[in-house]
């Protein structure tokens, strides 16, 4: 499965556009709409130079297509509606594929249990061991894409 318009677009309304390199909520150097890493590998550092709007699309459909689409059609071994496979695929931009991948969300995807799986995304708010607004959220819009 690929990604769909939906996803794009959770994905840069949660993450916001940043031109300049900027420390996220965790502490990781991130820029544009939330890239940790550039196409070709390459960590963002606080010393990096701006970007456009356009080059930060590029950056999370390139990230998207080459990290997190693979790896959640990796980890998923049933089969996903698209809005499902969006809200994963979101989680995991966000979260961390590593997270998706040891979650209990994950292995209630797997045992098709889909409603319950489903109240698991509201158990990941946290940073820094403190809960966030914006992750309190945005797993609502996850819970509510993968639902639909």
């Amino acid at each position: 499965m690929d990604v769909s318009p939906n996803c794009i677009s959770l994905i840069k309304q949660f993450e916001g556009f940043r031109s300049k390199p900027y420390l996220c909520p965790a502490g990781i150097p991130t820029i544009g709409y939330g890239s940790t890493h550039y196409p070709n590998g390459t960590a963002v550092t606080l010393g990096d130079g701006e970007i456009d709007e356009a080059t930060a699309t590029a950056y999370i459909l390139a990230t998207l297509s080459l990290d997190y689409v693979p790896a959640v059609n990796a980890m998923v071994q049933v089969d996903l509606n698209q809005n499902q496979f969006d809200a994963l695929v979101d989680f995991a931009y966000n979260a961390g594929t590593q997270n998706l991948r040891s979650s209990t969300l994950v292995r209630l995807v797997n045992a098709e249990a889909f409603e319950a799986a489903a109240g698991q995304f509201g158990l990941w708010v946290h940073a820094a061991g403190v809960v966030l607004q914006g992750l309190v959220n945005r797993r609502e819009a996850e819970r509510i894409l993968f639902t639909s």
